[in-house]
């Protein structure tokens, strides 16, 4: 059995779950599997993945595990995956190893453009809602909605403030939610007692109900194993330039919509 650590801008695809008639990353790595005769059938032999991200959520640690031959190492991996999607590490794992039920925690970090956000208000909204509790209000999930959030964290970079939550596991949308509340403690549209409430048993729907934060800028960025994994550096150094001609051409696109939106006054 072996894990393997996968990088990918999830932008293009429909989320991580395979999903008939749409491109989805798992979809992506079944049929890399197939074309290099790792399996046949379903899926590959004990597979499993370390979570489902959502539609248009990116990732730095999504792991997967399964049963496959030594040769496959993430360089043989990539080379018939798509550019979006890079393995860049692998651990060899036991034969009873399951990618999700074995990870002690995850990590999931959202990039909020907010220049007009009080970080110390933020923090403490933060502050509120770690420890563990009853999130009926932040996810669409119907019972069994108690987690325990290990950390939760901001800090600020220039107009963006980094948001960093980790927990055991996540309930669907729990980040996206989460990420929403806090930001409208911090710009003031949100008094910090409001976080009392939502964690509360009243059911909040309507104006009062939380919609989720925009899905592009979150990232599921660690997942915690009792494995070791070697970093490829072939596949590394590939992923790298991959990722940062990403990062050049949007970059580029916002400064051309930036002078759009700034001269249109002609």
């Amino acid at each position: 059995m072996h894990a393997f650590r996968i990088a990918y801008d999830g932008v293009p695809y429909y989320g991580f779950q395979r999903q008939p008639a749409v491109e989805t990353v798992e979809g992506e790595l079944f049929r890399a599997l197939r074309e290099l005769d790792v399996f046949e059938g379903e899926k590959p032999t004990n597979y499993a993945a370390a979570g489902r991200t959502d539609s248009g959520v990116s990732a730095l640690s999504q792991t997967v595990a399964f049963e496959c031959p030594d040769w496959l190492t993430p360089a043989a991996f990539n080379s018939e995956l798509p550019e979006h999607v890079r393995v860049w590490a692998m651990g060899d794992a036991p034969s009873e190893f399951h990618a999700r039920y074995d990870a002690h925690s995850r990590e999931y970090t959202y990039y909020r453009y907010a220049p007009d956000s009080d970080i110390e208000r933020l923090r403490a909204a933060l502050c509120e809602l770690s420890g563990t509790h009853d999130f009926h209000n932040l996810t669409p999930e119907d019972g069994g909605t108690t987690r325990a959030i290990l950390e939760a964290e901001a800090d600020r970079e220039g107009q963006f403030v980094v948001i960093v939550i980790r927990a055991d596991s996540f309930l669907q949308r729990l980040v996206r939610r989460l990420v929403s509340l806090v930001s409208a403690v911090g710009r003031g549209e949100r008094d910090l007692s409001f976080t009392e409430r939502v964690l509360s048993a009243e059911q909040l729907s309507g104006p009062e109900g939380i919609a989720s934060a925009p899905p592009e800028p979150l990232v599921l960025t660690d997942v915690e194993y009792d494995l070791d994994f070697e970093i490829d550096e072939e596949a590394t150094e590939s992923a790298r330039g991959i990722f940062e001609r990403k990062r050049i051409e949007r970059e580029t696109g916002a400064r051309v919509a930036g002078r759009i939106a700034n001269e249109m006054n002609g």
